[in-house]
């Protein structure tokens, strides 16, 4: 699935995407993490 995911993000016609991974503290007080595929300009946005 990786591959399929790197592929697609380095077509020529395709935006400049990052795959971004943030840790997110749960209820219980363990942490788990999130994963998203957005452009390189919405990348802060995502981490804040």
């Amino acid at each position: 699935m990786a591959k399929k995911v790197v592929a697609t993000l380095k077509s020529a016609d395709a935006k400049q995407f990052t795959k971004v991974i943030k840790a997110v503290k749960t209820s219980k007080g363990s942490y788990s993490f999130e994963e998203r595929v957005v452009s390189k300009d919405m990348a802060n946005d995502f981490l804040k």
